[in-house]
């Protein structure tokens, strides 16, 4: 295997360099939730075109992005944040980091601008591994698993730039896989 730090709620997934799977190509999957019968999680790196306004009409001017957070249930919309003094809701799933929560409330507090975009990521659909399948892609070197460097990693908003910073981050036996070239052909 590439590394050795287990998959847990709260640490990231981190795609190898070359995948295949377009739905994970240079994806950095934050996991919020793994346990004996499968993993969630929500692709950190891949920003959809459309704005949260575009999907919510009660949330008026929201231009928060709205992130493709994988191809299970893309029909429905999914939220982490780090404003649980806010929402006074949602499961933490690592340091200061919060999955889900009261939706209406969420909503009141976007349309009165009391919720920075730096504290919430929005995503259409999750990523799901079922019982043993992740285990069996880490075993193929499909994934590197690393703890969150810091919160504002997850909510970083050059995606472009993510994936490089936490192989790098994974220390100097991966940063050079940080540098691979996205198509080896034109290497």
């Amino acid at each position: 295997m590439l590394n050795t730090i287990k998959p847990a709620q709260g640490r990231l997934l981190i795609s190898e360099p070359f995948m295949s799977d377009p739905n994970f190509k240079r994806s950095v999957v934050l996991l919020t939730a793994h346990d004996e019968e499968g993993t969630i999680g929500f692709i950190l790196n891949q920003p959809e075109q459309i704005k949260l306004k575009d999907v919510l009409d009660d949330t008026f001017e929201a231009e928060n992005k709205i992130y493709f957070g994988g191809p299970v249930q893309t029909d429905s919309i999914f939220f982490i944040h780090r404003c649980y003094d806010k929402m006074l809701s949602g499961e933490a799933i690592g340091d200061d980091i919060y999955w889900g929560g009261n939706f209406e409330t969420l909503k009141i507090l976007i349309n009165n601008n009391a919720i920075a975009a730096s504290e919430i990521k929005f995503f259409i659909g999750y990523s799901g591994w079922g019982k043993e399948q992740l285990q069996q892609e880490l075993e193929q070197n499909a994934w590197m698993v690393s703890d969150i460097p810091n919160p504002d990693t997850i909510f970083s908003k050059d995606e472009e730039k993510l994936w490089r910073d936490v192989v790098v981050n994974l220390g100097p036996k991966y940063a050079h896989i940080g540098n691979f070239p996205t198509d080896p052909s034109l290497n």
